[in-house]
């Protein structure tokens, strides 16, 4: 994306694997920033080698770890508790960045039809593991197919944004369901830690979005956003990580305080750390 027209927001570090430095960049038109440079998708790969990462592992070896497992297992029956009301039948699903399969099989369990995009091997192997079912590509697959797509934590991921736009219109079928959930960096928690920001995560968030830019970007393709929910978990998960950067450790106090006023001054604005949008094909 050009940013020649672009207005420079902040520098921010790759804390977690290059320690590379990377500039985001404000487009007023759509309210949302752009991390540059971008990598080439040849060099992609190395910027997810870490521990950091860990939605591409079922590791439990730290606190740390056994406590994001407790709480995914508690967003697992919200995403699945959200996805059957918004379908009044159970069809076919797709979850593109699929990880280790958890929110696939809880949803395979619940008697929907699954099917997974996940681009890393190491958390496919698991997924297959699970009795997930993948393909390489959305390319693949047939016009209309889906009654549910889901992308968490994925969109901000895509190399090409308009592409994989285009490519969610074509997939879902009409009146079908898109549910993406991504960071907001208009957040509390996004403003207090600044810089050291863990939702930044450049180079791998190509993107970061607030409620304006989804809504613009999705309806380019005829898609209307229903509504928006917040993800009240990940401002202390993001807070957690943002103090390790910020200070070296992770201090479980301060982050959980820093959560916890985040998600307080959310519940006037709406602005929690992470949002799911939920769209409609018309």
């Amino acid at each position: 994306m050009d940013i020649s027209n672009k207005t420079h927001f902040l520098t921010v570090k790759d804390h977690s694997v290059s320690k590379e430095t990377f500039d985001l960049y404000y487009d007023e038109t759509l309210d949302m920033l752009i991390t540059h440079p971008q990598p080439s998708l040849e060099n992609l790969g190395k910027y997810y080698e870490s521990e950091d990462y860990i939605s591409h592992t079922d590791n439990r070896r730290s606190l740390f770890e056994k406590a994001y497992h407790f709480v995914k297992g508690i967003a697992l029956k919200n995403k699945l508790n959200l996805i059957n009301s918004q379908q009044a039948a159970k069809g076919r699903i797709l979850d593109i960045g699929a990880g280790t399969g958890d929110f696939l099989s809880v949803a395979k369990n619940d008697g929907w039809q699954t099917m997974g995009i996940e681009p890393s091997d190491r958390a496919k192997e698991i997924a297959i593991g699970k009795g997930i079912s993948f393909v390489e590509n959305t390319t693949e697959l047939e016009n209309h197919s889906f009654d549910v797509i889901t992308m968490w934590h994925v969109l901000e991921h895509v190399p090409d944004l308009d592409f994989q736009i285009k490519e969610l219109k074509r997939l879902l079928k009409p009146e079908g369901t898109l549910i993406v959930a991504v960071p907001n960096f208009k957040s509390f928690d996004a403003k207090h830690y600044g810089t050291y920001w863990a939702a930044f995560d450049v180079p791998i968030h190509f993107w970061h979005f607030s409620k304006k830019a989804i809504q613009m970007l999705f309806e380019k393709e005829n898609m209307k956003l229903e509504k928006v929910l917040p993800m009240k978990f990940d401002s202390f998960y993001v807070s957690l990580l943002s103090e390790k950067y910020k200070n070296g450790k992770m201090n479980f106090i301060k982050a959980f305080l820093i959560g916890l006023q985040s998600n307080w001054k959310a519940k006037r604005n709406l602005e929690y750390s992470s949002l799911i949008y939920v769209l409609k094909n018309n």
